[in-house]
């Protein structure tokens, strides 16, 4: 049995991707799944969560990370879900080709969008191109803001476009930038029960989208 692939992608820089991927593979870890990382975002951010994580906890054989070019991300990732049960590949904040080989592969495509006009703006490059790869798209509300209009409209204006919206929200809470630095999950802080509550929420719909 092979394992399944989560892409998460988003065009706008600083949407969240890296905080997501990061908490996402904890959440997963978590329920006793064996998970993989890439990342293909020259930045690395999520290579360096992934060195400060070891360096605090050590290593553990069940989660694994490797970097990618852009183009290599189908062949890394069908090497990894032989021996993993999900893999999760972090991309760079940008619509191109170069994009296309991480949504073929993927089963699902995560993207992240913070309540705002400009970040929907942004979606709709990524639905677009998932649309022609043929890949499931889930979108996540991320720094959302409780019962607000403008989160609201981004919603409705998302389902619009075509893709499934996420019931769980991802909020605008300190705790996921401080865990981040530490190479930590909000899993891992006793103080953030509301974004363990909301992750784990966000945790089983994507399980159940990927079957």
């Amino acid at each position: 049995m092979t394992g399944h692939i989560i892409t998460v992608a988003q065009q706008k820089g600083g949407s969240g991707k890296t905080t997501l991927a990061a908490n996402l593979a904890v959440s997963l870890r978590n329920r006793g799944l064996s998970v993989a990382l890439i990342d293909t975002d020259p930045q690395g951010s999520l290579g360096r969560w992934f060195i400060e994580r070891m360096e605090r906890q050590g290593e553990d054989e069940e989660m694994e990370f490797s970097t990618s070019s852009a183009w290599g991300a189908s062949y890394e990732s069908d090497k990894l879900k032989k021996r993993f049960d999900v893999v999760i590949i972090d991309t760079p904040p940008k619509i191109d080709s170069d994009l296309r080989p991480a949504l073929r592969v993927a089963d699902l495509v995560v993207v992240p969008v913070a309540s705002s006009q400009v970040d929907l703006w942004a979606t709709e490059g990524v639905l677009d191109l998932a649309r022609r790869e043929k890949a499931p798209v889930l979108v996540v509300l991320n720094r959302a803001r409780p019962n607000t209009r403008l989160g609201a409209e981004v919603a409705q204006n998302a389902a619009e476009l075509g893709a499934e919206v996420a019931d769980a929200q991802i909020g605008n809470r300190v705790a996921y930038a401080e865990t981040l630095g530490q190479g930590l999950s909000v899993f891992e802080r006793n103080n953030a029960r509301a974004a363990r509550d909301e992750f784990g929420g966000l945790t089983d719909e994507v399980l159940r989208n990927l079957g």
